[in-house]
């Protein structure tokens, strides 16, 4: 007993709750310690879980959601949840690459899933066929000035939409044909620009609820500002 006594003392309460490697001490004659496990338990030990895929910490809303950018023919990523404070939140943002028919959005635009699926909408059904109309041509690229931005609306204490991921500002247009269609109001001559441009203004509406442009007042100059803001009575703000 004192044996047994004098070799417990030598362990320490650490050494006892850690798992050890093998110690046997060659000839000694002592037996390890070591827990020896069968080769298939211990590989099933060792398997390690698999990670959870993002849809499993989100809502039935949003993961339908991302069901209509796929079936829109959307690629877009999943991005870790934003929170700057204050109105500036995202809790499942989503940035979009691309859209049907291979349309690059440049730089690729973070955004809510809600805004992502109304503006791969109405790209698909309203500016590409508007575009193949009036130019005979596909859509290569579209630029974007800003998706999510951390602001408020220029001179007021107001959040952007932009603040929320629930906005998007279209800069210009480039075409198959390597034609470029710059939002900003076009020349006296510029007839097939300003047909497109106005469709792009007027079909809007029916796809977000602010569509404001160049003529609008000047810091919506030189681009497109497109946002899906809920407000009451349905009141929508195309000018």
């Amino acid at each position: 007993m004192a044996l047994l006594a004098s070799g417990l003392s030598a362990c320490s309460v650490d050494d006892l709750l850690r798992p050890s490697a093998d110690v046997g001490l060659g000839n000694a004659g002592v037996v390890s310690t070591a827990v020896h496990m069968p080769a298939a338990t211990s590989r099933a030990y060792m398997t390690p879980m698999p990670p959870l895929s993002p849809n499993a910490y989100m809502p039935a809303d949003e993961v339908d959601c991302r069901k209509q950018l796929k079936r829109l023919g959307v690629t877009f990523r999943e991005l870790p949840p934003i929170d700057e404070g204050g109105a500036c939140r995202i809790d499942h943002p989503v940035q979009v690459i691309s859209l049907s028919g291979g349309i690059e959005i440049k730089p690729a635009v973070t955004l809510n899933c809600q805004m992502a699926v109304a503006f791969a909408t109405w790209t698909k059904r309203e500016l590409a066929p508007a575009a193949r109309w009036r130019y005979f041509s596909g859509i290569r690229t579209i630029r974007q000035g800003s998706g999510y931005s951390c602001r408020k609306i220029n001179g007021t204490s107001v959040a952007s939409e932009h603040s929320t991921g629930n906005a998007i500002d279209i800069m210009s247009i480039t075409l198959k044909n390597g034609k470029t269609i710059d939002v900003r109001k076009p020349g006296l001559f510029a007839f097939r620009q300003r047909s497109l441009l106005n469709k792009v203004r007027s079909e809007g509406c029916d796809y977000f609820t602010t569509v404001l442009g160049p003529g609008y007042n000047r810091d919506h100059a030189d681009h497109f500002h497109f946002d899906i803001k809920n407000r009451r009575n349905g009141y929508r703000a195309c000018r």
